[in-house]
């Protein structure tokens, strides 16, 4: 089953970061935010990836043209006959199939999956992430839940992060204080969706179609969405800050997302 990543945004709340990376390739340890997402698919044996580009495209081309390079130590031998020949070194297990799609800048996330819909050949079905966002959610387990219910759509429903303490009062009197916990409030839709290729009739052929509006709430009202509840970690990486929290659990060794058994790099 292919995996469509959209990774096309602009990730204007970074600021000047962004004014030189893509948020995607915002790096967490050696590595941009978008290799740990599809590490994570990795580990449950999805390998085959589509990557909707829009701004700064050309960067997370040179990444994936260069992955080897930059994963691993390499030689480089300018001296033999027939130009550069390049060893790479301790390559490791993680070798995807990455087919990256120019779907435009200012195009909506609907559209950006209708116009990879060529890339996913004859297949039934298909999963959809965005590109900053991680977790140590079982996927293989979501695709069960999904092949179960046999319905068009599955989306993952997670507990955001808690930020700020939860007060109790009565009056100017506090009942109760309880610092920041993690799975308090109510589901919210963390992507890690699964779809059946039915879901591209719900999609207009408008680069302002936005997934989460009209298709997923035509699908709702059909009956045709369901939610696959994830207790477990999942982070968004939406601010300075939450990037700061994913670089020191990263640094750390830490990272509750790191399913997969490579050794942290720093």
């Amino acid at each position: 089953m292919k995996v469509v990543i959209l990774a096309g945004g602009y990730g204007t709340r970074f600021g000047k970061l962004t004014d030189f990376l893509p948020k995607p390739m915002i790096p967490v340890g050696p590595y941009p935010v978008l290799w740990h997402i599809m590490r994570t698919y990795a580990h449950h044996g999805f390998n085959d990836f589509i990557i909707c580009t829009g701004y700064k495209s050309e960067m997370i081309k040179d990444f994936f043209h260069n992955l080897e390079i930059y994963a691993n130590d390499y030689t480089i031998d300018f001296g033999v006959e027939g130009g550069p020949r390049r060893t790479i070194h301790s390559a490791g297990s993680f070798r995807p199939r990455v087919t990256v799609a120019y779907t435009g800048q200012e195009t909506a996330t609907g559209s950006r999956v209708k116009r990879i819909a060529r890339y996913l050949g004859d297949d039934p079905e298909f999963m959809v992430t965005y590109g900053d966002g991680v977790t140590d959610l079982n996927i293989a387990d979501l695709v069960k839940f999904h092949r179960y219910h046999g319905k068009i759509a599955t989306l993952t429903a997670v507990f955001p992060p808690a930020k700020f303490g939860d007060l109790k009062l009565s009056g100017h009197r506090v009942n109760a204080f309880a610092e920041k916990t993690h799975g308090s409030g109510t589901y919210v839709n963390g992507g890690y969706f699964v779809f059946k290729r039915q879901i591209l009739d719900y999609i207009k052929d408008d680069a302002a179609c936005i997934l989460e509006k009209e298709p997923m709430e035509r699908l709702s009202v059909e009956g045709n969405l369901m939610a696959y509840q994830h207790d477990g970690f999942w982070q968004c990486m939406d601010t300075t800050r939450d990037l700061e929290f994913l670089q020191k659990a990263w640094a750390g060794r830490q990272a509750p997302w790191k399913v997969w058994e490579d050794d942290y790099q720093d």
